[in-house]
């Protein structure tokens, strides 16, 4: 199978969190373990080996698993970072896999299948998926998508700036409120709403822009910046999954509107403070 080419091992991403190797500990002092973990969770050998090599070489810690089971497992006695799924798995299908993911651990999770069907990607993405990358691949690019989900994820370098300088930008609309530091959306009783890395950065791009429409190029290139592909049906999707979350009724959607052939307005007014 190809995975694309020119890729090499060996360099240490600047996007992983990393510990040094203690000196005299007897351990080489070149290589890094990172904190950041990452599991690939395919039943293909040649696929886990040579991708967990690859990660490896760029500073992830690495978990390579067959099984959903042994994900499952491993997503309670050592929960990753980042799941990066395949579909095909033997004895269980990757979309359920993948729905239990969302519904249990936030995490962030990419498909990397062979399926390239449309249908399956826009069901891999409505069921919560940050991206869909399909085989063969450019180890290259996914590693680009991977350190992309896991930045969305995390604050600037992995930590949460001191608390008297990080700053509280809150919206309130509609009954909801969002906490942009916190990466948090709530009812007006305060009980929280689950989101993707995903959806919670497009709905930071419509609150802070109320009653403008917003094109679906421009709210690609807010959310997923260079990543962003032709055609690219990310947006519609992840509104899709947005109105389930927030709306009365989500085939009459009356916070998050569709303006045919222009893009899509957050309606009720926000409120910033």
């Amino acid at each position: 199978m190809a995975f694309g080419s020119g890729w090499r091992c060996g360099a240490v991403s600047g996007d992983a969190q990393t510990q040094s190797v203690p000196v005299g500990s007897g351990l080489p002092q070149n290589p890094v373990v990172s904190v950041t973990h990452i599991a690939i969770v395919d039943d293909e050998p040649d696929i886990t080996l040579l991708l967990g090599g690859y990660l490896r070489g760029h500073g992830f810690r690495v978990s390579e698993l067959a099984t959903g089971l042994a994900l499952m497992q491993l997503m309670v006695a050592d929960p990753p970072d980042l799941v990066l799924l395949d579909l095909g798995l033997p004895g269980e299908d990757g979309l359920a896999i993948a729905r239990k993911l969302r519904e249990h651990w936030r995490c962030g999770l990419v498909i990397v299948t062979g399926r390239g069907d449309a249908v399956d990607k826009v069901v891999g993405l409505e069921i919560g998926a940050d991206d869909y990358v399909t085989k063969p691949f450019d180890l290259r690019e996914l590693l680009a998508r991977a350190k992309a989900v896991l930045r969305r994820l995390a604050p600037v370098d992995g930590r949460p700036p001191p608390a008297a300088t990080m700053p509280r930008e809150r919206f309130d609309f509609q009954g909801w409120e969002l906490d942009v530091a916190a990466r948090r959306l709530c009812t007006s009783d305060g009980e929280p709403v689950a989101l993707t890395a995903g959806e919670f950065d497009l709905l930071c791009v419509l609150v802070r822009h109320p009653g403008r429409v917003l094109s679906r190029d421009f709210l690609l290139g807010q959310t997923r910046g260079r990543e962003a592909a032709p055609f690219d049906r990310t947006i519609d999707v992840q509104v899709g999954r947005l109105r389930r979350k927030l709306e009365a009724d989500p085939e009459d959607p009356q916070i998050i509107q569709s303006v045919r052939g222009a893009g899509y307005i957050l309606v009720p007014p926000v409120a910033v403070r």
